[in-house]
């Protein structure tokens, strides 16, 4: 197989060439590595090599899953593969092996597909650019002088760049659909408690994160929801199941839907860039000329109030997480090891007291209770996924000691994501626009607790209508100047 065919292709499609015996295991991982190489120079997305546990995977004979086959990247945040290292983004993990599998992981292993390479990450999953210290910035394949995302920047990008069909990924605020946004993807978050973040942990961020995948097509979204949903023992939070397979909503028509118009980010200080705000009446009227009635609403939240609560949650997670890390690796959690605005978050997550925290998740779950409501007179939100369009590389800088500044730069990209992980609900990014440079812009639909499958038929009804480009030019380029 040629390259530039392996390229043009989604994960669905190379996983039937697989079974179908016209192409091997082994000449997708030749060609995905071989994209891999010719792309990690111009956009820094790849952080850790796996290709010798990927080699072995495929040395191993015939793969099974649905996805056999299928070369495959994971996040370097919390990704553990038995075996392979894994960084978070920081100096002070930088070279920690993993002793088992995620579960998640594990899944995604036995849907198939072969992982080669872990991606970039901000430390932590901090940023919402990724750009560590450790690793250097990722930058986004549809001109790299822009960011592609974070925190699950490093996926897009090798997704967007044709190194991988689709990817790894996780979002505790947005990082998989504020990449997704960035760099013309498809990043659905599931439903707390949809995917699986054990063995170890029974819950990411007080419920705030869940992982699962980014990937060109709407198809491979719900195919590889189909391959790793479900609960594991000792789950704290239960999902409903879905009445039916996720793939075959994709073959239903939605009915007509109330959707409600959401506009004002919970970020105080933050407008709507003029690209896009006109990305959103785009959108606002293609559902309304599919037969969805589309009104204007406002969320009743305190917007200042809930990002502090959101922000004390997160410290006070990081503060456990970096001295368990500390303990593991023998390292201090200093500057040395750390970057300036991570180290203040730790500092803050120390000083938050019992009932400072139990304050901020209260009114976390008093915003569930709002959108719950919400819902109960629309079907789904319409939104952007992000205020403004992808930052430049460099504008948003981890290591800046003003935490202040640090958190008000990423602001105009998490008011309208963190909501969805706040209350658990589901929410899906789909390629929408364009800016005026040509950089994606994304809208995010979000459904009720368990509503991926409504989420998945109106991704697939916007993508037969209005389809988007499965990579980015760079993509081609590279792809035809490669061999295996």
């Amino acid at each position: 197989m040629r390259v530039s065919e392996y390229v043009a292709r989604d994960g669905w499609e190379l996983a039937a060439l697989v079974r179908r015996g016209e192409v091997t295991p082994a000449e997708l991982l030749a060609c995905a590595r071989a994209q891999a190489a010719a792309a990690q120079p111009h956009l820094g997305c790849l952080s850790v090599d796996d290709s010798a546990h990927a080699e072995a995977l495929v040395a191993r004979g015939p793969r099974t899953g649905p996805f056999a086959g299928v070369p495959l990247v994971l996040k370097d945040l919390y990704a553990f593969w038995r075996g392979t290292v894994v960084t978070n983004g920081s100096r002070l993990v930088r070279d920690h092996v993993a002793s088992f599998d995620g579960t998640l992981v594990r899944r995604l292993l036995e849907a198939g597909f072969v992982p080669f390479a872990k991606t970039t990450s901000p430390e932590f999953g901090l940023n919402v650019v990724s750009e560590p210290l450790l690793h250097g910035p990722c930058r986004n394949p549809w001109d790299p002088a822009f960011s592609p995302g974070g925190s699950s920047g490093g996926a897009a990008a090798a997704v967007a760049a044709g190194i991988v069909p689709l990817a790894h990924a996780s979002d505790g605020g947005g990082s998989i659909r504020i990449p997704a946004s960035h760099c013309g993807l498809v990043g659905l978050k599931p439903s707390r408690g949809r995917t699986p973040v054990g063995p170890v942990a029974g819950e990411v961020w007080s419920g705030l994160a869940s992982g699962f995948v980014l990937a060109r097509t709407v198809g491979d979204v719900a195919a590889v929801l189909d391959a790793v949903h479900g609960p594991e023992p000792g789950d704290p939070y239960a999902c409903p199941p879905p009445n039916t397979t996720f793939a075959r909503a994709l073959e239903q028509t939605p009915p007509p839907l109330r959707i409600g118009l959401w506009r004002q980010p919970l970020a105080p200080g933050v407008s709507l860039d003029p690209a896009v705000a006109a990305v959103l009446e785009q959108a606002a009227a293609f559902f309304a000329d599919h037969g969805h009635a589309v009104e204007e609403v406002a969320l009743p939240l305190d917007a200042a109030a809930f990002s502090e609560a959101f922000l004390a949650v997160v410290a006070a997670h990081l503060a456990r997480d970096v001295g368990w890390w500390s303990a593991t690796t023998g390292r201090p959690a200093d500057a040395a090891h750390l970057e300036a605005a991570t180290l203040a978050l730790v500092a803050r997550g120390r000083t938050l007291g019992a009932v400072e925290l139990l304050t901020a998740l209260h009114t976390l779950q008093t915003s569930a209770r709002t959108l719950g409501r919400l819902f109960t007179r629309f079907h789904l939100l319409l939104s952007p996924v992000c205020a403004a369009p992808p930052p430049r590389v460099g504008e948003i800088d981890q290591n800046d000691p003003d935490l202040a500044r640090f958190l008000a730069r990423n602001r105009p990209y998490v008011g309208f994501t963190i909501l969805y992980n706040a209350t658990g609900c589901p929410a899906i990014a789909l390629p929408f626009g364009r800016t005026r440079g040509g950089l994606p812009v994304g809208i995010m639909l979000g459904a009720p607790l368990g509503g991926e499958a409504r989420l998945l038929a109106m991704g697939a009804l916007v993508e037969r209508h209005r389809p988007w480009p499965r990579t980015a030019p760079l993509a081609l380029e590279l792809a035809t100047k490669t061999a295996p």
